[in-house]
């Protein structure tokens, strides 16, 4: 392995020297901040839109549940026929017109509304009207039927459960929350890494071998430390793209907070002063808090960065097995499904299993597969696991990333010098026993 330090580097210096990689790492986050900056410009400039609702209430029932609001204003018709309140709506270029007929029975009433307009209406402005004008209905009904609708009112009561585990630990539902977030994003974060440096990896194994640079290269280099030096080459690299993109994003941030005059206030300290200024918002603050400290903060940081580390290179060594293998990126399709799809599956199992019962059979049995568990593990971690079962998650991907590479290698070693023939499994199988 005396050759190891010197293909890492070699493959180090090659990645970030690169044109093509040095210009995405600057402007990626230049880009994706324009795009998140243009988005949110856009959301202000809907949100600052007023709309204009006409009213013609001809039952007399819900006419006055309709108050303004900062981006909604309602215009309240009387006396006036559905065709002329039509025409009115389409002379002042009003939103739209909510129609109310003529009855009295609430029943009646609630299948008999309709909301006419130009163009197709936002599905929150019809499930808001919705919502106020079946409120208005049933408070009605409640009062025809002899209840007293503001008694049920002032009973109504506000339950909050709180939670403690058998040995006296408090948590919440914020806590839940907090723990989701943490885990879908540290998921998430390596199935993206996996599927951007991987490619990578096996572009470069493409290269090398399309050009016959591989065939130098093999004389004096084992094809495992080859393979290795690849992917921990490229994986240095891309470690540096994401240092590079977040110092790149954190100074634009700062700027564009600077030249548009926005407030340098940072956000905590403006959920401070919220907070001061709102009881209520106060105690929520407070319960982020408390679930951002009861989160596992050291067992998060180690075991992210051993399953992040430990799962990349497994599947890296399949990615690299495929560049060997293949004369061009056009041939790797056929052989990218079954790396893919387990990706793809322990991050679904993650997101709708793992969140809704973390230590369930399925989420169980799926952060111990080594396929699986680098992302179903890193989500199941924020909610508890025992440390026997994170450590034998962590060596049994560890035994299979081991066996990965010897794989791989083979494939790797035989793949490298073959050219002009699309390889198939049968052929692929061949290939580990020579």
């Amino acid at each position: 392995m005396n050759h190891l330090p010197l293909i890492i580097k070699r493959e180090y210096l090659t990645k970030v020297r690169n044109k093509s990689f040095i210009v995405m790492t600057i402007l990626s986050p230049i880009i994706m901040i324009a795009l998140i900056s243009l988005v949110a410009y856009l959301s202000a400039l809907n949100n600052d839109k007023v709309r204009t609702i006409a009213v013609l209430d001809q039952s007399g029932l819900v006419k006055d549940v309709f108050k303004n609001t900062e981006h909604t204003s309602y215009n309240l018709l009387s006396n006036m026929s559905l065709t002329d309140a039509k025409r009115l709506v389409k002379e002042t270029n009003a939103s739209g017109l909510l129609y109310v007929e003529e009855l009295k029975d609430v029943d009646a009433v609630s299948t008999h509304i309709k909301f006419y307009s130009e163009e197709s209406p936002s599905l929150s402005l019809i499930s808001d009207l919705e919502t106020q004008v079946e409120h208005k209905l049933t408070d009605i009904k409640l009062q025809q039927n002899g209840v007293n609708v503001g008694m049920i009112n002032a009973s109504k009561v506000q339950v909050t459960i709180s939670q403690e585990s058998f040995t006296g630990e408090k948590s919440s539902k914020m806590d839940s929350i907090m723990k989701l977030f943490f885990g879908g994003a540290a998921g998430y974060l390596l199935f993206m890494f996996i599927i951007i440096y991987g490619n990578m990896i096996m572009r470069s194994v493409i290269e090398e071998k399309t050009s016959r640079i591989i065939e130098v290269i093999i004389s004096s280099v084992k094809p495992i430390q080859l393979m290795l030096g690849k992917i921990i080459g490229t994986s240095l690299a891309g470690i540096t793209q994401f240092i590079i993109w977040i110092f790149i994003g954190g100074l634009l941030i700062t700027i564009l907070s600077v030249v548009f005059g926005v407030e340098t206030q940072t956000p905590q300290q403006e959920l401070v002063n919220q907070a001061m200024a709102n009881p209520e918002l106060g105690m929520q603050v407070q319960d982020v808090v408390t679930a951002f400290y009861n989160l596992p903060l050291t067992n998060l940081v180690i075991a992210f960065i051993l399953f992040f580390v430990s799962g990349y290179l497994l599947y890296s060594s399949f990615y690299a097995a495929i560049g060997a293998a293949v004369d061009n990126e056009t041939d790797t399709q056929q052989f990218m499904l079954p790396i893919i799809m387990p990706l793809m599956l322990a991050v679904y199992i993650g997101f709708f299993t793992v969140i809704e019962d973390p230590h369930g059979t399925v989420s169980l049995v799926f952060s111990f597969l080594p396929l699986t568990s680098p992302v179903v593990m890193l989500m199941r971690i924020p909610f508890g696991v025992p440390l026997w079962q994170q450590l034998l998650s962590l060596a049994i991907l560890i035994g299979t990333f081991m066996f990965t590479v010897w794989f791989a290698a083979k494939i790797y070693r035989v793949g490298i010098l073959m050219y002009g023939k699309k390889p198939s499994y049968k052929e692929l199988m061949k290939w580990i026993k020579y």
